[in-house]
């Protein structure tokens, strides 16, 4: 295959193999060697290059795939997404290139901010935030998949902001790409929206009676059924895989 054979891959050196292929991977995509698009070389291909071994490579490239960087289509290969360069800059940005456990560790703190976001809005929210939050949520029930997702993101951004805490908003904000690709992942995984949904209108009622605990309470829920949701996708490309 001429696409790899013009690319020279460096040695890797078997401590931090994942995170070092992580990190290679991202100098083949950034080199101009593959465009959005395009369809990646095979694992075998790519470890022969790299001098290590297949199940490797593919750790590497499922991180990769978690993030929204690439995308596999089974029974075809895996393929450089069309993405916004923003998000590869905010990847990078956030050190997330540095194998799955740097990934479920993200997925943790976003569960632990946003809870603590959902309690400081139940106490802080002031005027009009509220009824702008309904307008998400009400948007949210008859919407496709594809708004659905960004109507979600919207739905947490408007939480943070309510909060009044500026740290932990522009945290959440410098994270909603990778957000909006995990909501992504779970949602089309799923083919429906409803449960996701029902999490949403149970943390707006808590929110409305300005009850901080049960608002924390059902963000938590909401959390836990997400990051459930995501590691079960993640699980099944991997099973899928490896039966290829």
């Amino acid at each position: 295959m001429s696409i790899i054979n013009e690319y020279k891959f460096e040695p890797v050196k078997k401590d931090s193999i994942v995170i070092e292929l992580t990190k290679r991977l991202m100098d083949y995509i950034f080199s101009g060697s593959i465009r959005p698009g395009d369809k990646l070389p095979a694992e075998r291909v790519l470890s022969e290059a790299m001098g290590v071994g297949r199940s490797s490579v593919r750790e590497a490239m499922k991180a990769l795939t978690v993030l929204g960087i690439l995308e596999v289509r089974h029974g075809d290969g895996t393929y450089l997404r069309r993405a916004d360069s923003g998000l590869l800059t905010q990847t990078i940005e956030w050190g997330l290139l540095l194998g799955e456990q740097k990934t479920m560790d993200l997925i943790e703190a976003r569960k632990e901010i946003e809870t603590v976001l959902a309690r400081y809005a139940a106490r802080r929210w002031q005027g009009n935030e509220l009824a702008e939050l309904k307008i998400n949520l009400d948007r949210m029930k008859n919407a496709t998949i594809e708004d659905f997702i960004e109507i979600d993101v919207a739905f947490h951004i408007k939480i943070a902001e309510m909060s009044r805490n500026t740290v932990l908003k522009d945290i959440l904000i410098n994270i909603q790409s990778l957000l909006r690709t995990w909501i992504k992942l779970v949602l089309e995984s799923a083919g429906r929206t409803n449960f996701s949904y029902d999490d949403h209108v149970a943390i707006y009622d808590a929110l409305a009676k300005r009850d901080e605990e049960a608002a924390a309470a059902a963000m938590t829920s909401h959390m836990n059924d997400a990051t459930e949701r995501l590691i079960e996708v993640i699980h099944k490309a991997d099973r899928l895989e490896n039966e290829e």
